[in-house]
């Protein structure tokens, strides 16, 4: 409010009822995370921001399960989505497009002026493999782009089977995982992966501000070797990498995003990341399981992602037609709950919950309820 102290703000954060904030991006973030943020400022060429971010290193390379440096840029993910297509190595881009950001990533490949072909999924599937490496056989590509953790339709695709084929067809795949990497498994090395990158506002549970990435050495030497002139300055994965080793960054960074993420890392290297997603894990399954059980035949409920290809960490529910996201969102706000509505083409007949970073099952069931109490207590007719 205006006027309000410092003081005032931090302390009405703390004190904010947690575990009640359910949207698929930002996620709720914890208090003390929150608190971090207040540290002094310090130079970011000096030896104490070194030895930070050598601590950042360590609890990165942890949640992207690599030996290689984690990239650190001062942007959403969508900066180093734009990263990967400019430096990706010259030619055409082939963009599996299953869902909304699937088709930004897309739309961003062709503002970079790449020539993009898309292969189409139907929204709520995965993109079929045999049909990728048909289109992979047809013609040469540079690079293909996938979406691991589809936030519009809650799929999950297998993008160590995708990276897998555009490799064997001489191609470099370009992985978003922003709500995914720290929810759902990833293992950059042991799926010898290109280049994959998070948001810190999803999983992470931190606030907006910040994007991540793991590129492969080969990768890299592809850039090096291969990509087009023009790759920029701001987002060029080289200088990054150049910088990361003498654990630096090449611009400015956002110390108070730093300071937060440092004391994130610390929390989620206590849990042990594949507890992290077991988490994840738990939580889907008891969105599924309300569905079919109390939700479902209750209320006319149902999951848009298959079985088999569902996200640990935002579930999208299709809505009867008696219903509209907009107003289920609104009902839960009434009870103290934030949800989503459905995204893109799919706004107004679904909503998505999203259940990542701190939640916990206890506290999704205490959603859950609420939602029972928003829907009908029986199918519509008919």
């Amino acid at each position: 409010p205006p006027g309000a102290s410092v003081s005032d703000l931090v302390s009405d954060a703390v004190a904010a009822p947690a575990g009640r904030f359910f949207l698929p991006g930002p996620t709720e973030v914890r208090p003390a995370v929150l608190a971090a943020m207040l540290r002094p400022m310090m130079p970011h060429r000096g030896r104490a921001f070194e030895a930070l971010f050598e601590r950042l290193q360590a609890g990165l390379r942890a949640v992207f399960r690599t030996t290689r440096p984690v990239l650190v840029s001062t942007s959403s993910a969508t900066g180093l989505m734009e990263a990967a297509v400019r430096c990706a190595p010259a030619g055409p881009v082939l963009a599996l497009v299953n869902g909304a950001f699937a088709e930004r990533f897309a739309q961003l490949a062709r503002a970079c002026d790449r020539e993009t072909d898309v292969l189409e999924t139907p929204w709520g599937a995965a993109p079929d493999l045999d049909a990728v490496a048909r289109r992979l056989a047809a013609r040469r590509y540079a690079a293909v782009t996938v979406v691991h953790s589809e936030t519009s339709t809650g799929v999950l695709t297998d993008v160590r089977a995708v990276t897998a084929l555009a490799r064997h067809h001489g191609a470099r795949c370009l992985v978003d995982s922003v709500t995914g990497i720290a929810g759902a498994p990833l293992e950059f090395d042991a799926w010898e992966l290109d280049f994959a990158l998070t948001g810190s506002q999803k999983a992470l549970a931190l606030p907006p501000g910040l994007a991540f990435a793991a590129a492969s050495a080969d990768f890299m030497d592809a850039v090096r070797r291969d990509a087009p002139a023009g790759r920029g300055l701001y987002f060029d994965l080289v200088e990054m990498e150049a910088f990361a080793a003498r654990h630096q960054t090449p611009n400015t960074p956002a110390l108070p995003l730093l300071y937060a993420l440092e004391a994130q890392l610390a929390a989620i290297a206590a849990e042990g990341i594949e507890a992290r997603w077991r988490r994840h894990a738990a939580m889907a399954e008891t969105v599924v399981r309300w569905v079919e059980t109390a939700g479902g035949p209750r209320a006319g409920l149902g999951i848009l992602a298959p079985p088999g290809a569902r996200s640990p960490t935002v579930t999208a529910l299709t809505l009867p037609p008696t219903l509209t996201g907009d107003a289920v969102v609104a009902a839960m706000a009434e009870r103290g709950y934030t949800i989503g509505n459905g995204y893109g083409k799919l706004k107004g007949a679904s909503v998505r919950i999203g259940h990542m970073g701190d939640h916990t099952v206890a506290g999704l069931a205490g959603c859950l309820d609420a939602l029972a109490d928003v829907l009908p207590s029986s199918p519509p007719a008919g």
